[in-house]
C-alpha cells in the first residue's frame, strides 16, 4: 500500500534541500586592489590555492586579476556548484600547461584540472597521496607517496605518475625513493626530492634521477635528509632544501650541478642557510625559513637573497619597510615573472583566514589581501 507523504514531511523535505543547496554553493567573496599592470604585460592574474587544515575539507582556490583589480576569494564553489564535496582536503601544490590549471589535492588523493581562464572543471585525476605538478612535453608529472597519509616505519617507495595533457590518462608510474617531493626536468632527465618523511627518524636523503626518453630511475644521488623543494634556477643548476631532523640536524640548501663533460649532476655546495621555500628573479634566490625545533617548540623564520651565479649570501632580509613583523607565518612565496614584485603568504595560525602580501621589487609593500585558510601556493595566469 502507498504511503501519502504529508504536507508538513513535503514542507521539511524542501527546506533541508534548498539548506543542502546553500551549503553547497558558498559565495566567491571579492576584494579591489588597485595594481594594474602596464598595457604590454603578458600576464592576466594569477590564481592562489590554500591548502585548508588536514582533516577539515577547507582547500580554496582564488584568483586574482589584474586588469580588473578583482581579488576573487573561494572561487572553485561558485563556479562549479555541481561538485559536492568542492575542491578537497589539503591543496598541495597548482600548475599551469596550455589552457589548462592543474589541482593537486593531497589527501584527497586527486588532481584536479580545471580551465585556466574561467575556473570550470574539467575532470579529475586519481593518484594516491599525491604532492607536486611539473609540466614536460606534453605531459604532466605528479609525485606521489602512494601509501596512506601516516607516520610509518614500513612506508612504502614513492612514484612518479606521467598523465597525458589532452586525454587526461595517467600512461605510465616510475617508482623512485621514500615520500617524493618537487621534481625538476633539466635536459630530459628529472630530478626528485625524497623525502622519507613518513620514515622518521630515518629519512630519505637522496635525489632520484629519471631518465625521460624511456621513463625509468637510473640514479639516486646521495644529497641530505628529509629532502623537499627542488627547484632550478636559469644556469640549470639544482637547489635543494632539507628539512633536516627538526633537532639536531639543521634544514640546509644544496646546490647541484652538471659535472664538466658529462650530464651527471653532483652537489657541488652547501649552504649554510635554513630554507623552506625559494623563487627566482634574474640571478637572484629569494627564500624565506620556518624552522621547527623538537625541544623549544618553535619556528625560527628568517629571509634572504642569494646570488644563483656565485652562490654568495647577498642580504639576510627582502623585506625591506618592517612588514615582515607582520608576518606569523611565512607559507608561500613567488615572485611576478616581469615586474619582480615578491609575493608572501602568511598561514598565520593554520586554522583561520591567511593574508597575501605583495611587495615591490626594493621590498616594500604595495598590498595585502585576506585568504582562504593557509595559502601557499601560487601560478600566474598568462594572457
Amino acid at each position: 500500500m502507498k504511503r501519502k507523504r504529508s504536507p508538513l514531511y513535503l514542507l521539511m523535505l524542501l527546506l533541508l534541500t534548498a539548506c543542502r543547496q546553500d551549503e553547497l554553493v558558498v559565495p566567491t567573496e571579492y576584494d579591489v586592489i588597485a595594481d594594474k599592470p602596464s598595457a604590454d604585460t603578458h600576464v592576466r592574474g594569477f590564481y592562489l590555492l590554500n591548502e585548508g587544515n588536514m582533516g577539515s575539507n577547507k582547500c580554496t582556490l582564488d584568483a586574482f586579476d589584474y586588469f580588473t583589480g578583482l581579488y576573487a576569494r573561494n572561487i572553485y564553489a561558485e563556479r562549479n556548484p555541481h561538485v559536492v564535496k568542492e575542491l578537497g582536503d589539503v591543496g598541495n601544490d597548482i600548475g599551469i600547461y596550455g589552457s589548462k590549471l592543474y589541482v593537486v589535492v593531497n589527501c584527497s588523493h586527486k588532481v584536479e584540472v580545471l580551465d585556466a581562464h574561467s575556473g570550470r572543471r574539467i575532470g579529475q585525476i586519481d593518484i594516491p597521496n599525491c604532492r607536486y605538478v611539473r609540466f614536460h612535453r606534453g605531459k604532466a608529472y605528479v609525485s606521489s607517496y602512494l601509501g596512506p597519509v601516516l607516520i610509518d616505519p614500513d612506508a612504502p617507495k614513492g612514484a612518479i605518475y606521467q598523465i597525458d595533457t589532452l586525454s587526461l590518462a595517467v600512461t605510465a608510474k616510475v617508482m623512485v625513493g621514500y615520500q617524493p617531493e618537487e621534481m625538476e626536468v633539466v635536459d630530459d632527465y628529472m630530478y626528485v626530492a625524497n623525502s622519507g618523511g613518513y620514515r622518521a627518524p630515518n629519512y630519505d636523503e637522496t635525489v632520484s634521477v629519471i631518465q625521460m626518453v624511456d621513463f625509468k630511475q637510473v640514479q639516486q644521488i646521495p644529497v641530505g635528509i628529509n629532502l623537499h623543494r627542488l627547484k632550478k634556477d636559469r644556469y640549470n643548476k639544482l637547489w635543494v632544501t632539507s628539512r633536516g631532523d627538526y633537532q639536531n640536524r639543521p634544514s640546509r640548501l644544496y646546490v647541484m650541478e652538471k659535472k664538466r663533460g658529462t650530464h651527471q649532476m653532483v652537489v657541488t655546495d652547501t649552504l649554510p642557510v635554513a630554507c623552506s621555500n625559494m623563487a627566482f628573479f634574474g640571478d637572484s634566490l629569494y627564500y624565506y625559513a620556518t624552522e621547527w625545533n623538537n625541544y623549544t617548540a618553535s619556528n625560527a623564520v628568517s629571509y634572504g637573497i642569494i646570488n644563483v651565479r656565485t652562490k654568495e649570501i647577498v642580504s639576510t632580509h627582502f623585506i625591506t619597510d618592517g612588514t615582515e613583523q607582520e608576518i606569523a607565518v611565512p607559507y608561500g612565496i613567488a615572485i611576478h615573472p616581469e615586474t619582480g614584485d615578491i609575493f608572501v603568504t602568511d598561514a598565520k595560525n593554520y586554522v583561520s583566514s591567511g593574508t597575501l602580501y605583495c611587495f615591490d621589487r626594493r621590498g616594500r609593500k604595495k598590498w595585502s589581501v585576506r585568504t582562504g585558510d593557509i595559502p601557499a601556493h601560487l601560478t600566474f595566469l598568462p594572457k
